[in-house]
């Protein structure tokens, strides 16, 4: 029975390190994916800020065209 303990503990202690490695590089992908999608929601938030305001430069444009009547009214 020792020669038989002998061979598994040590394959049973390589797997129980393969997995505390494995629990750790998840638990820094979990938190990178959230660092991550919290940034993105910021991008997003940012993006549709720009869109707004963008859109207001096409009716400024017209009202400065037709103040200088560039445009016809």
């Amino acid at each position: 029975m020792s020669e038989v303990t002998d061979i598994v503990v040590p394959m049973l202690q390589k797997i129980q390190a393969q997995l505390t490695r494995l629990e750790t590089e998840m638990g820094n992908l979990k938190e990178d994916t959230h660092h991550i999608k919290v940034r993105l929601t910021s991008l997003e938030a940012n993006v549709n800020s720009l869109n707004r305001r963008m859109d207001n430069f096409d009716q400024r444009l017209e009202r400065v065209e037709r103040r200088m009547e560039l445009v016809e009214a």
